[in-house]
């Protein structure tokens, strides 16, 4: 249930981004799900992608600061209040989320999640009967 997330650091100008992806895309790597989050002097870029490893290889190889961290991957339903009970289960066993990103096609909504109790969300979460995704699926997509 642990799936493996890139964080990639990229200074803020123009055609950083870039070069990542196409490294990747020169490697033969897909990117299942990506965040980009910015400062005024750097951005982070969140990659999950089917050869986390490799990936990471090939990203330090390039120069890049890259770093493996471990999500999970929720899916709820596209419905309101699916967010809230997933996070309400967690926050009532003292689990912390240092940062989420989502999206939502038909009737489920995909939700990767960062926590430093990772092994603990996970259990609280199965034991609550939420669907969690596995990793071989999501770096599938």
């Amino acid at each position: 249930m642990i799936i493996k997330q890139l964080s990639v650091f990229l200074e803020n100008k123009a055609g950083r981004l870039t070069e990542v992806t196409e490294a990747l895309a020169f490697a033969g790597i897909n990117i299942s799900a990506f965040s980009v989050a910015d400062t005024a002097d750097y951005g982070i870029l969140r990659l999950i992608v089917n050869k986390p490893e490799e990936t990471e290889k090939i990203l330090k190889d390039k120069g890049f600061s890259v770093h493996i961290t471990n999500v999970i991957g929720l899916i709820v339903p596209h419905e309101p209040g699916g967010l809230h009970r997933a996070l309400k289960i967690l926050s009532n066993e003292g689990i912390d989320v240092e940062y989420m990103y989502a999206f939502a096609l038909s009737n489920n909504a995909t939700v990767i999640i960062r926590t430093e109790a990772v092994e603990k969300a996970i259990s609280v979460l199965e034991q609550h009967k939420m669907e969690l995704i596995k990793a071989s699926d999501i770096y599938e997509i």
